[in-house]
């Protein structure tokens, strides 16, 4: 019976099976049918010439590229509901830092921002991904971006494309982008062109990779060298920080790009110098913070345009500027016709609860900061943070709709002056791998290096170096160093070359040996600054070794100073010394009798009194970026001359601090039982050549108050050497309501000139020029006489004049 039923059986089971194939065939269809219905969907969205962002058919105002910005915005905002208005006031950060998928999941439609997002930071950049998973081949890069924004257009109801943000400052933060010299480096340039290039870079390159808004510039001064982040600064004047940092707003925003400058504002001078937990209490009077801290910034808004800005986490007289209308509205938005959106820094707005102690609850922290002014904040933590305590203070009535409007109106501004709703896919596959860290790119990072270094001493004119010594030897814990030397605001996997390999590769015929010496910090770091501490064995092995290698070679050049060990963001210092071993390692080759030069690689002012006094050749690199190598080797051996100057004060003492020009009167004064004056002066560097000045001309001896002259001065190579000069204007008002500064840098120029060449320079100094923030709290121009100065220095003048305003 069983045998008889078998078959049946099999007939029944391949009956059943077929049935299955056949139902999952047509199952299978019918999704693929589905499928391929909804891609047909999403694609009729895009028309010629425009998009159907809504998916309803009509082009809608928002949708019509020939429509002015004002009225799209408004169309949008219309019909924009509450959670999708909310959502535009939240950053994203990308892949690796917040965001956990890679590229968007069935999930996102459960996630907060189905309902849309701001802008996505730093997404497929490479910095938190060092195996380059999203990052490199850059088209790789690209095609991540583009498929999360096709996500937000296509399945957002609203299709509001995002603003891919990005760093920065030092070259775009991307994996293998162009890297240039830290921004402190390029302060010592002093040359509006070269920051201008390096600008236009960072854009071509930020541009092509499909990123649309670049956090930079820092406008932040650098007043205190002790505080970490000087190495970010352009250096601790406001004209110079101000003309530089216009130079990158303009040129990044004219390749349709946003400039977003950082941090505003009073930022950079926290209580000490201290970073890190601290990031508070700046101890600045009103007119020193108007006339100093905010003028940059003012330069970048009014001057520059700029169409963002990011909020600092500081307070200013006890007030939070991320929760302070003083700042946000009243300065930026009325004084200075910001048009653009206010960014938090990270953390900014947690701050007010949890550092400020100013809001008692989520809620209350959001409603001061949106209140305030704040557009969109920005943490390391999911968007939802922000999104539902800012529901929660409309439902409650902390916030009103026509605040939130007015934050969200911003943004979509912002979106539709970048053209996202036009071109939402930005980014171009087929040439980024011509554009990106390009040959044209690198000879610009190449001379940027060689313009970022500054001569400080040069006794017996032991610089440059002879390319014919046999034996060299290069010494010091930043000697052969690169990783410490990239930045995590700079672009990752930079291929930086040392400063010994660039050396040993400049001279083939020489023996370039190398030898450590000791660690950019030692073990007890920072303890051992407090009291000497005993070398142990190992220590005293490395710099043995050092002295060692040293006596068998013609010269001796040490590589000293920091690096990402001891100088960055949350890196302050309450020494200005060399740290570690170096001290101890600079003392014990110079007592081996060899020639010794003091290369210093770092991002803050030291006070090396003891080399300034027995070392006789001094040059500094802040941080010079991916040329690092080669543009040192250029310098040393003579191939180029240095002529960058000073950004910073360099003071002899700790204790001097603060101690930054410009000076008011008898502040730099001399004591007598203290330390006087400075090591190195703002605007000081020496040349392998000379420079003399000569016919100073102002065009007008007398002028109204809204009245401008021009200065002219000539300037010579009287050397044997081609160089660089950077020519300083000076301005003194003589006589005023309140007390003003000796000396206010208004003018300068790097100019070269072959041996023997003259040129002559021109300078307009405009009421802006000579104006002060009086009694009243007003920017006036004052009747009186001023005096001009011109010189190499703040403290080198050679040629001065007086002018009369009336």
């Amino acid at each position: 019976m069983i045998t008889k039923l078998k078959p049946l059986l099999i007939n029944k089971m391949t009956n059943r099976n077929i049935f299955i194939a056949r139902f999952a065939a047509i199952a299978g269809c019918l999704i693929l049918s589905i499928a391929s219905l909804d891609a047909q969907k999403k694609q009729s969205i895009y028309k010629k010439g425009w998009i159907d962002f809504n998916k309803n058919g009509i082009k809608d105002v928002y949708e019509n590229p020939e429509a002015p910005i004002d009225a799209r915005v408004e169309d949008l905002l219309s019909q924009m509901n509450f959670e999708e208005k909310t959502c535009q006031l939240a950053t994203l950060y990308g892949s690796f830092r917040v965001l956990r998928d890679t590229l968007p999941t069935a999930n996102w439609k459960n996630e907060i921002w189905k309902d849309g997002i701001a802008n996505i930071d730093e997404q497929a950049n490479g910095v938190s991904d060092p195996r380059s998973r999203l990052s490199f081949p850059y088209d790789k890069s690209i095609r991540n971006r583009q498929a999360i924004q096709r996500w937000f257009v296509e399945e957002t109801r609203l299709g509001i494309p995002v603003d891919f943000t990005n760093e920065g400052i030092r070259g775009i933060c991307h994996d293998r982008a162009t890297m240039f010299p830290a921004q402190c480096g390029q302060g010592a340039s002093w040359n509006r062109e070269l920051v201008a290039d390096i600008a236009r870079i960072t854009a071509e390159e930020a541009k092509v990779l499909g990123y649309t808004n670049v956090y930079a510039p820092i406008m932040d001064l650098a007043r205190d060298p002790r505080w970490g982040r000087v190495v970010e600064s352009y250096g601790e004047d406001p004209y110079l920080t101000g003309e530089l940092g216009l130079q990158m707003v303009k040129a990044l925003q004219s390749h349709g790009l946003v400039s977003t400058p950082k941090h505003f504002a009073v930022y950079s001078v926290p209580v000490g110098g201290r970073d890190e937990g601290t990031r508070t209490d700046p101890h600045v009077a009103p007119r020193e913070m108007r006339t100093l801290l905010l003028e940059p910034f003012r330069k970048a808004f009014v001057e520059g345009g700029a169409l963002g800005v990011m909020s600092s986490y500081n307070d200013y007289d006890g007030v939070p500027i991320t929760g302070s209308p003083y700042f946000l509205t009243q300065i930026l938005r009325g004084e200075y016709g910001f048009g653009g959106y206010v960014v938090s820094d990270s953390e900014a707005v947690e701050y007010l609860l949890s550092k400020h102690r100013v809001a008692a609850d989520s809620v209350e922290a959001v409603s001061l900061a949106i209140n305030a002014g704040l557009n969109v904040r920005t943490n390391f933590t999911m968007p939802q943070t922000y999104i539902l305590p800012i529901r929660k203070a409309v439902e409650t009535g902390k916030v009103s709709m026509e605040t939130v409007d007015s934050r969200v109106r911003d943004v979509l501004k912002v979106k539709f002056w970048l053209g996202l709703f036009d071109e939402p896919y930005k980014g171009d596959e087929k040439t980024v791998a011509q554009i990106v860290h390009s040959p044209e790119h690198q000879a610009v990072a190449m001379k940027a290096a060689l313009q970022s270094f500054v001569l400080l001493k040069n006794e017996n004119s032991l610089l440059p170096l002879s390319k014919n010594l046999k034996k060299i030897a290069v010494i010091g814990p930043n000697a052969d160093e690169v990783k410490n030397l990239i930045c995590r605001y700079g672009p990752a996997n930079a291929p930086i070359k040392s400063v010994y390999k660039g050396i040993k590769e400049y001279l083939p015929n020489s023996e370039v040996s190398c030898a450590k010496g000791c660690d950019i910090i030692d073990k007890r770091f920072p303890e051992s600054e407090l009291y000497k501490l005993p070398l142990d064995e190992g220590e005293q092995a490395l710099i043995d070794e050092a002295v060692a290698l040293a006596r068998k070679s013609e010269v001796a050049i040490l590589v000293l100073g920091g690096n990402e060990k001891t100088v960055r963001e949350g890196y302050s210092r309450s020494s200005l010394e060399l740290p570690g071993r170096q001290q101890q390692l600079l003392e014990a080759v110079y007592a081996t009798g060899v020639p010794v030069v003091l290369l210093l690689i770092d991002g803050r002012a030291e006070t090396i009194n003891w080399a300034d006094r027995y070392i006789p050749a001094i040059l500094h690199g802040w941080f010079p970026g991916e040329f690092t190598g080669q543009a040192a080797a250029q310098v040393l051996f003579g191939d180029y001359n240095p002529g960058g100057k000073l950004a910073v004060t360099f003071p002899k003492s700790v204790g001097q601090i603060p101690f930054a020009f410009p000076f008011k009167p008898g502040a730099d004064s001399e004591g007598a039982v203290r330390v006087s004056g400075a090591l190195y002066p703002f605007g000081y560097g020496r040349s392998y050549t000379t420079f003399e000045y000569s016919g100073l001309q102002i065009s007008e001896r007398t002028i109204p108050a809204d009245g401008s002259l021009t200065v002219s001065v000539s300037v010579k190579n009287t050397g044997s050497r081609e160089g660089d000069e950077i020519v300083q204007l000076y301005v003194r008002d003589d006589v005023s309501s309140v007390t003003t500064y000796d000396k206010n840098l208004r003018g300068f120029e790097r100019v070269n000139l072959k041996p023997g060449e003259q040129k002559t320079l021109s300078f307009r100094l405009t009421p802006r020029d000579l104006g002060l923030w009086n009694q009243e709290n007003k920017f006036v121009v004052e009747p009186g006489t001023f005096t001009l100065m011109i010189g190499a220095s703040s403290e080198d003048i050679r040629l001065q004049e007086q002018f009369r305003v009336e």
